[in-house]
């Protein structure tokens, strides 16, 4: 496990907010380093596998793909893992997500155009011995940066995000 120091932690705080528009000076500036520091840092946070990549948030009601679907799986605990990979190999998947406990331990997000779809993946997944617990239609995804890296920020007098 990587120690974090506080430019670590501030560094990934920025980057969660807009990595594709905020400079390394604009990120240096609010960490209190130089633009230097701040490049040097982020790729050691990737080659230490902290940070993974940078993806793009997308809007696929506007792409298109009008239904976004949530499919709740149960598998055996033993399978869960190797389906993972074969489960994002069905087109329309865009996230598996699998929990450590429970009966319903792949939560699985998928877009698509029409029933159709929905069908096909569904299909896709019972081949795999997927059980489908449950199937939602999605409305909206909100989601935020995890702002409890406990970064102080040099200019607040010492309090950190969450004082403020």
């Amino acid at each position: 496990m990587v120690e974090l120091d506080n430019v670590d932690r501030g560094i990934l705080h920025e980057l969660q907010l807009d990595a594709r528009n905020r400079t390394a000076q604009e990120i240096a500036d609010k960490v209190d380093v130089s633009a230097s520091t701040v490049r040097n840092r982020i790729k050691e946070l990737e080659s230490d596998g902290i940070i993974e990549g940078y993806h793009p948030k997308i809007d696929y009601e506007r792409a298109n793909l009008p239904l976004q679907i949530l499919f709740v799986c149960s598998a055996p605990p033993t399978e869960r893992s190797e389906l993972v990979e074969q489960i994002l190999n069905v087109r329309g998947v865009v996230d598996v997500r699998e929990t450590l406990t429970g009966r319903r331990n792949l939560f699985v997000e998928a877009v698509g155009v029409n029933t159709s779809d929905t069908v096909r993946m569904t299909d896709a997944m019972h081949e795999m011995g997927l059980s489908i617990e449950s199937s939602e239609l999605l409305r909206q995804r909100r989601v935020q940066p995890f702002n409890h890296f406990f970064f102080t920020d040099p200019y607040s007098n010492g309090q950190n995000d969450e004082e403020k």
